[in-house]
């Protein structure tokens, strides 16, 4: 079973109440309450976690901040442009580089290939990191429930890559894991997925998305040139196979609903929330 950081799943109570009881505009007492602590403890561990109070943080996950950024109309390359987030987003500082599988090593199914993996903290709880070499293939948070043996982590992701052999090897990817959410100086990421030409193009849009910044399916259908496939795109969305680091969790619906996310609607808000307090500080 997964060690879920007790303060992440507490904190996950808490803005999941908030989200559903954001125009209520809930109390530091009611907000405490939810997550099963006192309200200085829950108030000292939220500014811990968030870097700003509770009430801060609220004001950025209610729904008026997605609409308001939503009915501004921006492409992706003008929200890139935004006074205050070029260069301030810790996406961006990484430098991510995304590249597909070549044609011949996609046919032969990761034949020939060792996949690392291993199982890290972060901000967000416990996820599972595999990578091919130094280029990150895999990044999927998992859930207290979740087992970690071998047979059924590797068995997350063994369709994709059935001919790859699997090592268990947390120790040499906790460099790459530490560039990611650790504390160390940011150093440039390098992703290799298997997709289709369309997903590609999906994906890359999603990483031109700035940190603090959410877009609608309709906006990325465009942002690729085909404005009528946003049900294309949300499936494409929905099949990332590196969280975070490819940020689906940017993209909500044209409502402004941040509406669900592949591992969890609670932990796409606290994305959202967390960055952002740090894009916008």
């Amino acid at each position: 079973m997964v060690e879920t950081s007790p303060t992440y799943q507490q904190i996950a109570r808490a803005i999941e109440y908030l989200t559903e009881h954001f125009q209520e505009q809930p109390t530091l007492a009611e907000t405490a309450e939810a997550a099963s602590l006192s309200e200085y403890h829950f108030q000292r561990l939220f500014t811990e976690w968030a870097g700003v109070s509770p009430k801060k943080f609220l004001q950025y996950i209610t729904l008026k901040f997605a609409k308001e950024r939503l009915r501004r109309g921006h492409t992706l390359a003008e929200a890139a442009d935004e006074a205050g987030l070029s260069g301030t987003g810790r996406l961006h500082d990484l430098f991510v580089v995304l590249e597909g599988m070549t044609p011949g090593r996609f046919r032969q199914a990761g034949d020939g290939l060792e996949l690392r993996y291993g199982v890290f903290e972060s901000p967000f709880g416990p996820y599972l990191l595999g990578a091919v070499g130094e280029k990150i293939c895999r990044l999927e948070f998992l859930d207290e429930a979740d087992p970690t043996d071998g047979l059924s982590l590797t068995g997350r992701f063994a369709a994709e890559w059935p001919e790859a052999r699997f090592i268990h090897d947390p120790v040499s990817l906790r460099p790459l894991a530490d560039s990611i959410f650790g504390s160390e100086a940011p150093k440039p990421l390098r992703l290799v997925v298997k997709a289709s030409p369309f997903q590609l193009k999906v994906w890359e849009a999603l990483l031109r998305i700035p940190e603090g910044q959410v877009v609608s399916y309709d906006q990325i259908a465009g942002a690729i040139g085909m404005p009528t496939a946003s049900r294309a795109v949300g499936t494409a969305i929905g099949s990332n196979p590196v969280g975070y680091l490819i940020p689906c969790h940017r993209v909500i619906r044209k409502t402004g609903i941040f509406g669900n996310y592949r591992w969890g609607a609670p932990r796409k808000t606290a994305m959202l929330g967390w960055e952002a307090v740090r894009a916008f500080r």
